[in-house]
């Protein structure tokens, strides 16, 4: 008998130690770099271990997606371990065992889902609250010390901007420009500041720099508001300053066929989000930061929430996209009932909701529809959240896409809002109602999407063609 057991026991560290032989030579087939082979092993064997009574012939989408659930919990888990995890159970069970799992799995995802938001993205960045300073201005511009020229005056300006409800990307932009200005200019003192100085930087941008007439416009914006309400003193009249000359450039636009090749190259939450951009017309970020309360299944409408401009519209929910959106909130439930069941489930609240509804982070109408992978562990409040996805993953599946379905157009994701738009001129409905979906403030913004209903060169035919 225990012979018998000796046979048996060194029986089995025999297949142990042909499986990770096989595995090892899997890698080097994958071409994993040698040097991260044995990590990739230790991913393999966490997750062996999290499910020890159980083969892994008998494993189904749903044990490995639990998995990476749990391992996204981890705080001290960093975003190239994560992927690594994913990375080398998509190799075992793809490559290795060839298992039918694969199929249901949404690895593409996983992979992108491990990019936590950091705490500057736009999404977070107005929990940032800005230091008070100090009364008064003053600096040695002899060798621009940032840290001297920006320690009063910077907080001051992003107080202003916050009062005033402005965008996180208008904050940052006018910060940026207002850091510029105070390295171009001559003087040691705010007071010294005038309306010579802001001449010459805005000629410095065109005639030196280079720069694009929006850019230029953009730098005059931030200036006038630094000096209206940061200084307290209008900048008055500039004269005559060099202008950059506004190009004006059509939107790429792809055609119905190019639409459908690059849909077809994009799967699971990839291809969800890219046909919601195409379908609605919506802008990168109002698609990403969706929750579930924005869907209207009823009356097969989208709710687009604090978009440009800090307005609410209404956009078409595509028939096509019911049935998929259905099954993909059932699986971020799923997700949402496990981080309540471990004592998480908390999302990120915006403006000021957090604080007038505290519970309201928990519960199930606002979550995210596109939720990343990992929990995040806020900086100031030091509670851990499941964000959205990082919008750069999106970015980059789409370009990826343009790119294997041959397409030599340079091809983003807002190219997708740009042909809804066209598309929807193309089948007839008025200007107004596509400014509308879009948003436009302005229909002379709308209006540059016309240019489809002419075919051609001002719909002249080519005279080669007679």
């Amino acid at each position: 008998m225990k012979t018998t057991m000796d046979d048996a026991k060194g029986l089995d560290q025999e297949l142990v130690s042909r499986f990770w032989d096989n595995y090892i030579n899997t890698l080097v087939d994958q071409e994993v770099k040698e040097s991260v082979r044995r990590w990739y092993v230790k991913r393999v064997e966490q997750y062996i271990q999290h499910y020890p009574d159980e083969r892994l012939r008998t494993h189904s989408a749903r044990h490995v997606v639990d998995f990476f659930t749990e391992i996204g919990r981890e705080g001290q888990l960093t975003d190239w371990q994560f992927r690594q995890s994913v990375d080398a159970i998509r190799i075992l069970f793809c490559c290795l065992l060839q298992s039918e799992l694969c199929k249901t799995v949404d690895w593409k995802y996983w992979l992108d889902a491990s990019r936590r938001l950091s705490p500057a993205h736009v999404t977070l960045a107005r929990e940032v609250v800005p230091e008070k300073s100090a009364e008064g201005y003053s600096a040695n511009n002899s060798n621009k010390e940032a840290s001297v020229l920006f320690s009063a005056v910077l907080p001051r300006l992003v107080a202003e901007i916050r009062q005033r409800g402005y965008s996180i990307r208008t904050e940052r932009s006018y910060e940026q420009w207002l850091r510029r200005f105070l390295v171009y200019q001559p003087h040691d003192s705010l007071d010294k500041l005038s309306t010579t100085d802001v001449k010459n930087f805005l000629d410095y941008l065109v005639v030196q720099r280079n720069v694009a007439a929006s850019t230029q416009n953009q730098a005059l914006n931030a200036l006038l508001f630094f000096f209206e309400h940061v200084l307290g003193r209008e900048l008055g009249e500039l004269g005559e300053f060099v202008r950059s000359k506004r190009a004006k450039r059509m939107p790429t636009v792809l055609s119905t066929h190019e639409v459908t090749a690059l849909l077809s190259k994009l799967e699971g939450i990839h291809y969800l989000m890219a046909a919601l951009l195409y379908g609605t017309g919506m802008r990168l970020m109002e698609c990403i930061r969706l929750r579930v309360q924005d869907l209207d299944f009823d009356y097969q409408q989208i709710h687009v929430r604090n978009a440009k401009g800090k307005k609410d519209r209404v956009v078409p929910l595509p028939r096509k996209l019911i049935n998929l959106l259905r099954a993909h909130l059932k699986q971020v439930l799923v997700l949402h009932q496990s981080d309540l069941a471990q004592g998480f489930g908390e999302v990120f609240m915006p403006d000021a909701l957090g604080r007038k509804y505290p519970n309201a982070a928990r519960e199930w109408p606002w979550q995210y529809i596109f939720p990343s992978g990992r929990l995040s562990v806020d900086p100031r409040s030091n509670k851990q959240r499941r964000h959205h996805l990082d919008e750069s993953s999106l970015q980059k599946a789409i370009k990826r896409s343009s790119k294997d379905s041959g397409m030599t157009k340079r091809v983003s994701s807002h190219t997708l809002r740009h042909s809804f738009a066209t598309h929807l001129l193309e089948a007839g409905y008025d200007i107004r109602t596509v400014q509308e979906l879009l948003g436009h403030a302005d229909v002379s913004t709308t209006m540059i999407y016309t240019h489809v209903l002419n075919r051609g060169g001002k719909g002249v035919k080519s005279p080669l063609d007679n």
